[in-house]
């Protein structure tokens, strides 16, 4: 049973905010290309699939996160206790466990079309390389933002075996979405950042984050509605776009206080209703 809350620990499996990040531009991609005219039950069975590959690399990607920071999270009073910071797991089960979970993923991932499986493959690279940005470049977020929003192109992919405008206009926009909300989840650990010397968008905009917040949901939005117009959305898309930059401003601008660490992890974690609030602007947006 230790074991067990070890590896829940070490996987992150008891914050789901993490592997819902990862699953909703997985949704929208999905939603978006598929046709409800026809039957369901394929469109069921991706989003399931997507939704249990998000939560096995989510868990495989922490692992590779955690064996990589390490040394810094033994330094940081909010990660010092991680599993292999503090000793409990060693680096070769937690490379095990990786290894496991990437073997689970990847037969998850050959239900799709050779595209959309080739695809995927490609982002390998930045889903592992992602956790030493942070020692070279004070935009890691960029590259989470690149590596979390994958999904979005493999859920379009793996119904119309190929990426049009939309679908990159879609991505690139949402990138920005999570180059905002991973500035507001860096503010936590700032300090210990500092003193360590690790690089974030946290430090390099912290005199001014909320005129840097303001551009990243700028540009999310602008993308959102420009999705909308290509692929002709009616008028309910739109009132929920409307709901969502609400949403965006006031929770998490307005409402947003950078040297509280709790309220960052508040606002942080508001993104997860956010990432439904699109999914259903996407579905209300087809009726």
């Amino acid at each position: 049973m230790n074991q067990i809350k070890l590896f829940i620990e070490l996987t992150r499996l008891n914050k789901p905010i993490g592997y819902m990040l990862l699953f909703w531009p997985c949704a929208w991609g999905l939603t978006l290309a598929y046709d409800f005219n026809g039957e369901i039950i394929t469109y069921l069975f991706y989003i399931s699939l997507f939704f249990i590959g998000a939560i096995l690399m989510r868990s495989a990607g922490c692992i590779v996160n955690d064996i990589a920071d390490r040394k810094f999270d033994k330094k940081i009073s909010r990660t010092k206790k991680r599993p292999i910071a503090s000793g409990q797991i060693s680096i070769l089960k937690g490379i095990i466990y990786s290894l496991i979970l990437c073997s689970f993923a990847f037969l998850i991932l050959i239900q799709f079309n050779y595209f959309t499986i080739i695809l995927a493959l490609g982002s390998m690279p930045l889903a592992f390389t992602y956790p030493y940005m942070k020692r070279y470049t004070y935009w890691p977020q960029l590259f989470l933002g690149v590596t979390f929003n994958y999904g979005l192109l493999l859920g379009w992919s793996s119904i119309y075996n190929e990426i049009n405008l939309i679908t990159i206009i879609f991505y690139l926009s949402s990138i920005f979405w999570t180059l905002g909300y991973d500035t507001i989840y860096g503010f936590q650990d700032i300090k210990d950042d500092e003193i360590i010397g690790l690089k974030s968008t946290s430090i390099k905009f912290k005199s001014n984050p909320y005129f840097f917040l303001k551009i990243c949901y700028l540009i999310f939005l602008l993308g959102l509605i420009m999705v909308g117009y290509y692929a002709d959305y009616n008028f309910y898309y739109f009132i929920m776009i409307a709901i969502i930059s609400i949403q965006l401003f006031y929770t998490q601008i307005f409402n947003l206080n950078t040297n509280i660490q709790t309220n960052c992890l508040k606002t942080f974690k508001s993104n997860n209703i956010l990432g439904l609030f699109v999914f259903l602007a996407i579905v209300v947006g087809k009726i």
